[in-house]
């Protein structure tokens, strides 16, 4: 049985666009959670998946962090296991306290004073904020390729998805662009770095996008692999100034917890509450103490930064060697050329024993490939040798 939306969740659908008999439909999404099918970020990150990956496989197809959880948060992971019968509510404020002062943001048990809100991972905040900015006179709009969670939400809710290209030559965030496809949208999706490109958009651009959007539409900015980067700039500053911005940081990437679920959105409060309406429940406790022992580790973010960024090089620097083309990346992805169908690429790998990502329907022959250990980079070299001249 579906959830009832309550009065003012009905007010601000119907102030969007929404006809009651859309409520219901709402209703059953909200209901179905976790089931629905732009609720399933693993399904959606599996998507070049044929076949389940033997042990020994090569796994670099879902941008996960092969070094997994540090070991301060295995440690706490361990130790709070044996209390996984409590909610433990306290703790996930103190992960929320502790995730706001590493980022210079205030948190506050007064919703109206709050500006994080813990999720588990950062898709679930990434569908929300659809649910509560788009409609049908809303759309949203995203790049082109880019990260697809939201505007499969959109089209669940019955909100248009407006896909924009990259602009070359930097695979940047087209936002001039952006802005002239939807004046009207609701919420504009930059992925900095980008997703599957691992790309950088300017601050410049996305302060040219906030300056000019139309009113009342919010620039969403998904700082999922910001991490991974020297050069993109955090825009966190953006929400604490009180800007039509909601960011999004998670766990999953650099800290090696994609399958903990843990993340945050940051907002000015108003916009969190708008969010948060259509979401409930706890936080699992292993996530919340892995990922208050993951914060609190002052090297993490820099020996991994350096660590991935070695491995990639590396890689980079095999296929300068063998003239093929491919995208710079600053983040634990990149996609390459491989001038014949990506589809049929990943079978021919897949065979290999090395499991890639996958094509994007507007570039059907580029794959996204994750960066692994140095091991496993070097079994796919191997693998892509043999395909990539066959």
């Amino acid at each position: 049985m579906a959830l009832a939306l309550s009065t003012e969740q009905q007010e601000d659908l119907l102030r969007r666009g929404y006809s009651r008999r859309t409520f219901g439909r709402i209703a059953t999404l909200l209901t179905a959670g976790a089931t629905l099918p732009f609720y399933n970020e693993h399904a959606l990150a599996q998507m070049s998946r044929l076949q389940p990956v033997p042990e020994d496989g090569v796994k670099i197809n879902a941008n996960e962090n092969p070094l997994g959880p540090c070991p301060t948060a295995i440690d706490a992971i361990y130790n709070v296991a044996k209390k996984g019968g409590r909610y433990m509510f306290e703790a996930t404020d103190t992960f929320s306290e502790t995730m706001a002062n590493s980022l210079g943001v205030k948190f506050s048990p007064d919703v109206k004073e709050n500006y994080i809100q813990v999720f588990p991972g950062s898709s679930a905040p990434l569908h929300q904020a659809v649910l509560a900015f788009c409609s049908k006179d809303r759309p949203f709009v995203k790049a082109d390729p880019g990260y697809e969670a939201g505007e499969y939400a959109a089209k669940c809710v019955g909100a248009k998805a407006i896909n924009v290209p990259l602009r070359k030559p930097a695979y940047d965030h087209d936002v001039k662009a952006m802005l002239a496809a939807a004046p009207n949208a609701g919420l504009y999706y930059i992925c900095n770095p980008n997703n599957p490109t691992g790309t950088v958009t300017s601050r410049a651009d996305i302060e040219y996008l906030l300056a000019n959007k139309p009113q009342g539409s919010v620039v969403m900015i998904d700082e999922a692999y910001i991490h991974f980067s020297k050069s993109a700039t955090p825009c966190v500053d953006l929400a604490t100034q009180d800007k039509d911005v909601v960011i999004l940081r998670t766990f999953s990437k650099l800290y090696g917890m994609a399958g903990l679920r843990a993340g945050a959105a940051i907002a000015r409060p108003d916009l969190l509450q708008r969010l948060c309406q259509f979401s409930a429940g706890a936080m699992p406790v292993t996530a919340v103490f892995a990922a208050i022992a993951s914060l609190k580790d002052q090297t993490l973010v820099t020996d991994r930064r350096k660590y991935m960024t070695d491995t990639r090089e590396n890689t980079f620097n095999w296929l300068a060697s063998k003239n093929v083309e491919f995208i710079p990346s600053e983040t634990n992805c990149f996609m390459i050329n491989v001038k014949r169908s990506g589809k049929d690429f990943y079978k021919d790998m897949a065979r290999q024993n090395v499991y890639i990502g996958r094509a994007w329907p507007v570039w059907p022959t580029w794959i996204r490939v994750s960066v692994g250990t140095p091991s496993e980079m070097a079994k796919f070299q191997s693998a892509f040798a043999k395909c990539y001249n066959a």
